[in-house]
């Protein structure tokens, strides 16, 4: 069966550009009432438990990944009794999975105070907090999360990210009003493991109303088990280097600087993190469409679509960075009022547009990697990365004055990335999968769009510093003008893209009109 890919695409976009938008003003809020109403340390404390439980999700193995690119080949045969055969292999392993996650996550409670340096608020328990958000971790996986495999193979992401959505703004209402009636924390974390159940139940619904005839019915054949098992072994390579590369931040900081230093830290990561978000609104939106096409289309049409997205991922990319570059100190110092606990150098906005550039370029490259299931051929690059990335961490927070620590940080993770991930999946992409001339061209593209990004990184951030204005006034007169810019360059270099899909709109809006 040959899925609609330009349809799923759409309805994924759609789909995950109103996800962005709750993803980026409802955390923002959340964060904003912790600093305000409960202060750092609090805030410290969902970055620590979060890195822990990223830990302990190694447990998952990337068996769900595995499953999912398993299950384009039947799809696109239309093969439904393997489909519901890998249905029921994937619930049985993850019912296990959530049983690990659990009993691994009570086995660190002994530990838990070491990893705390200095003192905790004195109104909580530790280890209490941090069992309430092991049972939200691991009740997912005891539940119906596996259901969300049928959808992901159909390239029916949309339904997933609709319910997402949904289910994050009640729990975002509901918190606002426990932090704002009660201050109390235990409120706040009890609250998301109901959201958590909520979330299951109704993505098990939709999977059943979507497509009634797969259920977890009959026995995967061993040579199937076998191949998604060797998928397994490599996906926890990555996976274990992409804990490496992410959770030990938070622990080497919390350790070594404290909590308010984790809070520092994550303030200045969330402003990344959400505006990847936006990014991520194009390039999410195709891993189903990509492992569809991979089994209908041919390597040539392959590229072609490749580049293409992966011209259009570029094209947003540069303007985020651009306008992050303008606006990224101005923004903190209205965010956390100018808190010196909070605030960082200007090093650090300057490394996080950094860090955020190399990490989303390579974003539809590993999009296209994971559809066509490319596992085994790197899966020792993100335990070198992730090892690099730790110890570097460790002898930059040892060595480097106090105020750059944090810096160090976030300088370990951009050598990981640029120096070992980046070219090492791309040869694997181009070798395994395209080719030489395919590589140069990919190349050519990928260091035109990186001096463009430095140049317009550099403009948007003179023409921010060049506004004389202070305060959220100034924040939003510096966003206008450095955005009225950075656009007009953008779309004098890229008129052509820009066009193109502003001619495809028009043509298909005269369409509707016609058929209306």
């Amino acid at each position: 069966m040959k899925l609609d890919f330009k349809k799923n695409v759409k309805r994924n976009m759609a789909a995950n550009a109103a996800s962005s938008g709750i993803r980026l003003l409802f955390p923002f809020l959340n964060r904003t009432l912790f600093l305000w109403l409960l202060g750092p340390a609090y805030l410290g404390l969902n970055g620590l438990f979060g890195s822990i439980l990223g830990v302990l999700m190694l447990a998952e193995l990337g068996f769900g990944t595995a499953v999912v690119c398993s299950m384009y080949k039947p799809v696109a045969d239309d093969d439904r009794e393997l489909l519901c055969a890998y249905l029921k292999f994937y619930r049985a392993v993850y019912r296990c999975v959530g049983a690990v996650i659990f009993f691994g996550g009570l086995a660190l409670l002994p530990f838990l105070d070491r990893l705390v340096h200095g003192t905790v608020p004195p109104d909580i328990d530790l280890h209490i907090l941090y069992v309430i958000h092991l049972v939200n971790t691991a009740a997912s996986y005891f539940l119906f999360a596996y259901r969300g495999v049928v959808l992901g193979a159909h390239h029916r992401n949309d339904v997933i990210t609709n319910i997402r959505t949904g289910v994050s703004v009640a729990q975002y209402i509901v918190v606002f009003l426990i932090l704002l009636i009660t201050r109390n924390y235990y409120h706040y974390v009890i609250a998301t493991v109901a959201f958590t159940v909520v979330q299951n139940v109704l993505l098990v619904k939709a999977s059943r109303r979507l497509f009634p005839d797969i259920e977890p019915r009959g026995a995967l054949p061993l040579e199937m088990r076998r191949r998604v098992i060797s998928d397994v072994k490599s996906i926890f390579m990555h996976k274990v280097g992409g804990v490496i590369t992410y959770s030990t931040d938070n622990l080497v900081i919390s350790a070594f600087l404290g909590l308010v230093a984790v809070a520092s830290y994550g303030n200045y990561y969330y402003v990344a993190t959400s505006v990847a978000g936006l990014v991520s609104v194009v390039y999410s939106s195709m891993t189903g469409g990509f492992g569809n096409k991979i089994y209908t289309e041919s390597k040539k049409e392959n590229f072609r679509l490749f580049m293409r997205m992966n011209r259009l991922s570029m094209i947003v990319v540069v303007f985020c960075s651009a306008m992050m570059a303008a606006l990224y100190q101005p923004f903190m110092e209205v965010w956390v009022k100018g808190d010196p606990a909070l605030m960082r150098h200007a090093l650090t906005p300057v490394l996080m547009v950094f860090y955020f550039y190399v990490m989303q370029s390579r974003q539809v490259l590993l999009v296209f990697k994971s559809a066509a299931s490319l596992w085994k051929q790197d899966r020792w690059k993100p335990i070198v990365a992730g090892i690099v990335n730790l110890g570097t961490n460790v002898l930059f927070v040892l060595f480097l004055p106090d105020a750059y620590k944090l810096d160090g940080v976030i300088f370990s993770t951009i050598i990981g990335f640029a120096f070992i991930e980046v070219p090492w999946e791309s040869h694997v992409v181009f070798t395994a999968f395209f080719g030489r001339a395919e590589s140069r061209a990919y190349w050519r593209a990928y260091f035109g769009f990186a001096a463009c990004a430095l140049v317009l990184c550099v403009i948007a951030w003179w023409t921010a510093h060049s506004v004389p204005v202070d305060g959220l006034a100034g924040l939003a007169l510096k966003g206008a003008v450095s955005s009225v810019i950075v656009a007009a360059l953008i779309f004098a270099l890229f008129r052509h893209d820009v066009l193109a899909l502003l001619c495809k709109r028009k043509t298909a809006l005269a369409g509707e009109r016609r058929l209306g």
